[in-house]
């Protein structure tokens, strides 16, 4: 009788690869829903422990460092270039598709849609070099602004920041575009926590229409607008949506009220099995499109007419993006943005 057969390498080999992916992809996740909360409540439980003085150590550092996520952040290129991005990178995959030059004599802001549920797509790229943004746009120094409510909980907000995201507050914002040299740019999901809402696989629904504050951002620096659009952002996930009426609608824009975050109820894939329930993303590709630079003149203190105008030079460059990408990004020709 024979010996059982082994794995040939080949076989192993993808095997461990396809491990790797999911890892690199489950760390995200986890650290996005869980480190926070879990690292506040690690520091409290220590300081009724004989390691209290490790708390209050990073406590006093907390404070020291409190204004840092409004003057750019700290971000480390060693964490942006860690090996697990690109296990992440090609469990889906993920990619950049650049149609222009950013030229790094004049400063951006790049407006990312769809927010999806975790901008994954927006996140890859941005805030790790997986798929080499720097030397696609050489001289651009791209920050991710996000929520402030982050950067309250402590070690997630220098995780955060290590990876080179800034609060997305006004305040820190102008410093960003304010600071020499040019080629800063910040990068703004305009639509929100509102629009994790809408992050409906196969729907293309962007929370815009009345999103003025990253034009007048704009406008007050000189900063050239840029569209960007994260095809198959919205398909990692199932989504439950509610009607605009009931009570769980309700109860939704009452907590994202008060806090800043949707409470979206989502759900993905089974980190050991496909057909099971899981919060492992569905392996779906995205792709991110950087679209051609709009300039803006600067003006300090603009009209809404100004507002206006850039406002819809921008809403027409974005849906000009959309139509001539959607169908070699795997979406149907007769399929078309929604702007709420």
């Amino acid at each position: 009788e024979s010996p059982t057969a082994l794995p040939c390498p080949s076989t192993m080999e993808t095997w461990q690869k396809q491990w790797l992916q999911r890892i690199g992809v489950y760390h995200l996740v986890l650290s996005f829903l869980f480190m926070g909360p879990f690292f506040s409540i690690l520091l409290l439980f220590f300081l009724f422990t004989p390691l209290w003085s490790l708390s209050a150590l990073y406590l006093a550092w907390f404070f020291l460092n409190w204004d840092t996520p409004n003057q750019g952040g700290r971000r480390l290129e060693f964490m942006r270039n860690w090996n697990i991005w690109k296990h992440l990178r090609d469990y889906y995959p993920i990619k950049l598709v650049k149609t222009a030059e950013l030229p790094p004599d004049r400063n951006y802001v790049l407006a990312a849609h769809p927010h999806g549920i975790m901008g994954m797509g927006t996140f890859c790229n941005i805030c790790t070099e997986a798929n080499d943004f720097s030397k696609h746009f050489p001289g651009i120094r791209a920050m991710f602004a996000v929520l402030h409510t982050l950067f309250l909980f402590p070690v997630y907000r220098d995780y955060v920041m290590s990876l080179g995201a800034c609060s997305v507050n006004r305040r820190s914002l102008d410093f960003v575009l304010s600071q020499p040299p040019s080629g800063q740019a910040v990068v703004i999901a305009v639509g929100g926590a509102q629009e994790a809402l809408y992050a409906i696989p196969r729907e293309h629904h962007l929370v815009l229409r009345n999103r003025k504050g990253f034009v007048r951002l704009a406008l007050r620096h000189g900063a050239s607008l840029v569209p960007m659009y994260s095809f198959g952002e919205n398909d990692i996930f199932h989504l439950k949506v509610f009607a605009p009426n009931p009570r769980q609608y309700l109860c939704q824009m009452t907590f994202k009220k008060l806090t800043g975050y949707s409470p979206c109820i989502f759900w993905g894939r089974g980190l050991f099995s496909a057909d099971s329930w899981g919060l492992l993303p569905f392996a779906r590709p995205i792709t991110t499109v950087v679209g051609r630079p709009i300039p803006v003149p600067q003006s300090l203190r603009p009209s809404e007419e100004e507002v206006d105008h850039y406002h819809t030079l921008y809403m027409q460059a974005l849906e000009k993006l959309f139509e001539e990408h959607k169908e070699s990004c795997g979406v149907p020709a007769s399929t078309h943005l929604t702007f709420m």
